[in-house]
């Protein structure tokens, strides 16, 4: 792969850290949830993950919605990703919901949104790794 672009970020003191990007544009706290037992008073790696992939897949969206000649700019997606105990360790799941416009009918928007996901930089990281569900809204 030849990157074309490359994010750099550091985080100390694991979940109740920080995590700063090389740029310092991103400068956040983090914090264990309240469900998994911590204060909860930051942000977490569950939730970074769930905007960085729902920026993304929108962004791919729009990529084969332009390509189809379909006007999906006003599609919203949300990423939902949750954490759990798996054998001895953790494990990651995702359900992305795509809300598209109205002027999409629905087996069109399923066809781009199935499309996407064969784009989507995050789709393919975690292809055969987690369970990615796609909601078409």
């Amino acid at each position: 792969m030849d990157a074309l672009y490359t994010a750099v970020a550091t985080a100390t003191h694991g979940r109740d850290g920080r995590a700063v990007s090389s740029d310092g544009r991103l400068d956040l706290q983090l914090a264990i949830p309240v469900e998994m037992g911590g204060g909860g008073q930051g942000t977490n790696p569950e939730q970074l993950f769930a905007a960085g992939y729902a920026a993304c897949f929108a962004s791919a969206l729009g990529l084969v919605g332009r390509q189809a000649k379909v006007d999906v700019s006003d599609a919203a997606v949300t990423g939902e990703v949750s954490i759990g105990k798996q054998g001895e360790g953790f494990g990651l799941a995702v359900i992305l919901r795509v809300e598209l416009p109205d002027s999409v009918d629905q087996e069109t928007g399923r066809k781009l949104v199935e499309q996407a996901h064969q784009v989507c930089p995050y789709s393919n990281a975690t292809r055969g790794n987690i369970p990615v569900e796609l909601v078409v809204e």
